[in-house]
């Protein structure tokens, strides 16, 4: 299957099937761009919050994998500060019979089980280890001050 008819395909299975707790929309001037949001998992530091990220789907994809990146500002270890996420099949996992859903449900999964033991942020990664409790209370106040809309 060509590219373009592959992502099409799935953009139509995102749109007719979301997963629970996730929304990813084409835009509307490139279809290879993706208007995503993710609520926060239930009993995590992340629930109630909606969080918003970017998906974009390039030329050589499925062969590589998209490039995602949170919008919305968020506390946790495998996140940085401008959005990037540390997820292995964002990277060396990745196999083309992965699809876009998939990979939006996995980082629904790293929210709901944050992994201090492979960073992409060290400071709050190293807070994480040293005082897990702490480090969820700094997670979830900022899930409230950034991911709910008041």
């Amino acid at each position: 299957m060509d590219p373009v008819r592959r992502i099409m395909k799935e953009t139509q299975r995102l749109l007719s099937e979301p997963s629970p707790g996730i929304s990813a929309k084409p835009d509307e001037t490139n279809f290879r761009y993706f208007h995503v949001i993710i609520e926060g998992p239930y009993q995590s530091p992340y629930e109630g919050g909606v969080f918003h990220l970017e998906l974009f789907v390039p030329d050589e994809y499925p062969m590589v994998p998209p490039k995602a990146r949170f919008l919305t500002k968020i506390y946790h270890p495998n996140i940085d500060k401008v959005g990037r996420i540390c997820l292995n099949i964002l990277k060396k996992q990745w196999v083309p019979t992965l699809q876009i859903r998939t990979l939006l449900i996995s980082i629904q999964a790293l929210l709901a089980a944050p992994n201090p033991e492979d960073p992409l942020d060290p400071q709050v990664a190293k807070h994480w280890k040293e005082n897990e409790p702490e480090a969820l209370k700094t997670a979830r106040e900022w899930t409230l001050k950034y991911a709910i809309d008041n």
